[in-house]
């Protein structure tokens, strides 16, 4: 910590010390004063979206939205600058608005006519989406998470995400992925953790992130489910990922009250979450890639969503052993709702916690989304990153 010096040959740090020091142990290197600057290692995201997080760079960002009335203002805005296509959006949060009531398809219609228009909530779990984009999807009517008001969750979801997905041009998605990786090492990060798969870009945007050369990093994972070793095989083959990881949805997202939980939610009693992959599918899921020696991973954020992939884990450390698991590097997405236990087991058996700390500040709080959503009692005890 007191090293006022660095020495760096090949791209690697060779040594730290003091000024004086390093002159003499290295007289003939080129020397380059910091003017009392610091210097830290750069930084790894593990948890992104490139082409979402560039499309909403490059389009239309609805986190400034104070209200159902201003969103629809900077849609309105957005369309009448970009008259041709389809609308895509991102980060609407109705948690903090005044009658927390999110824009209806009538809404939108009222807006946008017949544009096709792909607004996601900031967690991405669900979508306001205008009557021309449903009509693209068909089928959207009798899948679940449909209503014909409000956004969309579930399959509804995904299938209208799929149908606004397939109507970006390639050009789109690759200007979008730059921004996003430009604005990656403009804050000293060099690596990226893609969590691709089937629901978020799609086989064909991820193939185009895994062969994007870029000076930041892109490591990808693929979250798709296997049933035994050889379709784990196989998948890591055809997507050339690093692992079957990432955002495989065990569950949803507390802000629209998708995570799976115990007890209801405290402003929806009549609602425990969503569960997308079932305890069995877990199970298979985790010892396929454990018997292939890759990382298995999935997106958990509820309480019983973490239950549920504990459990799992248990049986397999059961069958393989703690170190057969250990080796592979599991990793567990998002994890807000884990108790001080499970965070010892998971330790033991070398699983990876990817979370996040930016959801507790943008949420946490007496009175934010997650005491509106939990209860403060329940609240208080997300996001435990000291464990």
């Amino acid at each position: 910590p007191d090293a006022t010096a660095m020495a760096i040959r090949d791209g690697a740090v060779v040594w730290l010390g003091s000024d004086d020091v390093g002159l003499a142990q290295f007289p003939d290197a080129e020397v380059i004063d910091l003017d009392g600057g610091f210097v830290a290692p750069a930084f790894v995201d593990s948890h992104v979206h490139l082409t979402a997080t560039g499309l909403m760079l490059t389009g239309l960002d609805l986190r400034a939205a104070a209200s159902a009335r201003h969103c629809l203002d900077l849609v309105a805005e957005y369309a009448q600058a970009h008259p041709q296509g389809p609308i895509w959006g991102h980060g609407w949060d109705d948690s903090g608005w005044p009658d927390a009531t999110p824009p209806s398809t009538d809404d939108l219609d009222r807006v946008l006519g017949n544009r096709p228009a792909y607004l996601a909530r900031v967690d991405v779990h669900s979508a306001a989406a205008s009557t021309a984009l449903r009509r693209l999807a068909p089928g959207v009517s009798s899948a679940p998470g449909f209503d014909p008001q409000r956004p969309l969750t579930a399959g509804a979801h995904h299938m209208v995400r799929a149908a606004a997905r397939d109507r970006l041009t390639a050009e789109q998605r690759a200007h979008a992925r730059t921004a996003a990786l430009d604005l990656a090492a403009a804050n000293g990060i060099v690596a990226v953790h893609e969590c691709a798969g089937p629901q978020i870009g799609g086989i064909d945007d991820w193939l185009e992130l895994r062969d994007t050369r870029h000076g930041v990093e892109i490591v990808g994972y693929w979250g798709e489910a296997v049933t035994d070793r050889e379709q784990a095989e196989a998948l890591m083959r055809s997507t050339g990922a690093r692992g079957l990881a990432g955002d495989l949805f065990v569950d949803g997202a507390l802000g629209s009250r998708t995570a799976w939980l115990h007890e209801p939610y405290a402003d929806a009693p009549d609602r425990c979450g969503n569960t997308y992959v079932d305890p069995d599918a877990i199970t298979a899921h985790l010892h396929a890639c454990t018997e292939a020696g890759i990382p298995a991973g999935f997106h958990v954020i509820g309480d019983a969503a973490v239950g549920a992939v504990m459990e799992a884990l248990q049986q397999v450390v059961d069958r393989a052993g703690a170190q057969a698991v250990a080796r592979c590097g599991h990793r567990l997405e998002h994890l807000e709702m884990v108790t001080p236990a499970q965070a010892a087991c998971l330790g033991a058996w070398g699983v990876i916690a990817s979370m996040q700390p930016n959801f507790d500040a943008l949420w946490g709080g007496e009175h934010g989304m997650y005491a509106q959503r939990l209860g403060p009692d329940r609240a208080v005890r997300l996001n435990p990153f000291a464990l």
